[in-house]
């Protein structure tokens, strides 16, 4: 059933805010258990992931369907499972797909990317292939996966790889895939003009490293670039922007502090690291990102938009260019937030991260 939450945003919400918005904010889609990424297809329905290791499809009714078969076997425990799931950029006429999940392998858990194809009347994946592990494998904790994928200009695949929480410096190791944000081709190997290519003792399929667990991916339309948000500790959550080849510092320089208050690495920042270009303390815990492109809501137009989970909320940055001008927290403190899309509509539609799980929609 859906319902209208209009007046949450309006107890959550600052009156100058509402009166500049404008917005509502109702259940879209319901009955699914943790929802973790999603992505439009062209007719307008929403393919949508769920951690558990199940991928459905939300018709424009907000009717969710049953699983698809096809879908890979998952390592559905801690912080892993099916976590994203993206088109490839011919999709219209190819039907190809990515996931990017939690797998367990010999040795351990990791990262895993996945192309498969869409079947045309959209009920299973076909051709389900592995095509990247994110070695070398972990046992123990299952945590920090990253797993994000974007598609850039340049028609090269991203995908985001978190540090694997138990040891801190695979994102500075690189002969190592943790802690990474990896720039790929269709079949999951590394391109030949990456920055880190052609040395020895260098995984080629790094595009940037020193990160913590990246669960926010996306090119700003205007500029071209990469930006990408990751969860700090106890504060030090970070959006930057990727330049080919940069070290951003984790775990070696941080803005926050571990778990028990402890000092990390050396200190804040160090003239050989990437500085973040916005950080929260205390922490926000940032995942999935979007740019907002469409008409529904010409004054959020150029804004980046960032699924919080703790507190839990939506962020709004308003940005020019590639700088952050301006902070706006919305929906604050009710719902935990996993992803944000702006659907063809120009409406915004956020996956909360409940077992009860829904897709929100965000409408004048």
């Amino acid at each position: 059933m859906r319902r209208t939450l209009l007046v949450l945003a309006a107890l959550t919400l600052p009156i100058a805010a509402q009166a500049q918005t404008g917005f509502r904010v109702t259940d879209f889609a319901t009955g699914l258990e943790r929802p973790w990424g999603g992505a439009f297809l062209p007719d307008g329905r929403l393919l949508v992931t769920e951690r558990p290791g199940r991928l459905r499809v939300i018709g424009r009714d907000g009717a969710v369907s049953p699983p698809l078969a096809g879908v890979p076997a998952v390592e559905a425990r801690g912080q892993g499972g099916l976590l994203d799931v993206a088109l490839a950029p011919d999709f219209a006429t190819t039907r190809e797909l990515y996931l990017c999940q939690a797998a367990l392998v010999q040795g351990g858990a990791l990262t895993r990317l996945v192309r498969a194809r869409l079947s045309a009347d959209a009920m299973a994946l076909e051709g389900t292939t592995p095509i990247l592990d994110a070695t070398p494998p972990q046992e123990g904790g299952r945590n920090h996966y990253g797993c994000r994928i974007a598609f850039g200009p340049d028609g090269a695949m991203y995908l985001s790889t978190g540090d694997r929480y138990a040891n801190k410096g695979r994102a500075q190791r690189l002969d190592d895939l943790g802690g990474k944000v990896l720039r790929l081709a269709r079949n999951g190997a590394a391109l030949a003009d990456n920055p880190l290519a052609g040395r020895a003792g260098i995984r080629a399929e790094i595009f940037s490293y020193g990160h913590r667990n990246p669960q926010g991916l996306a090119f700003n339309p205007w500029t071209g670039s990469l930006w990408e948000a990751e969860f700090g500790a106890r504060g030090g959550d970070e959006v930057n922007i990727l330049r080919p080849g940069g070290n951003y510092g984790w775990p070696v320089v941080t803005k926050g502090v571990d778990y028990d208050g402890s000092r990390i690495g050396e200190g804040t920042s160090r003239p050989d690291m990437e500085e973040p270009i916005h950080y929260w303390v205390p922490s926000v815990s940032p995942s999935g990102m979007a740019f907002y492109t469409g008409d529904a809501f010409p004054s959020w137009r150029g804004s980046l938009f960032l699924a919080a989970l703790n507190p839990p909320g939506l962020v709004r940055l308003a940005t020019e260019g590639d700088r952050v001008t301006g902070e706006e927290r919305m929906l604050w403190g009710r719902t935990r937030f996993r992803q944000v899309l702006q659907g063809p509509d120009g409406f915004l539609y956020l996956l909360t991260d409940e077992s009860s799980g829904r897709v929100l929609q965000v409408r004048p």
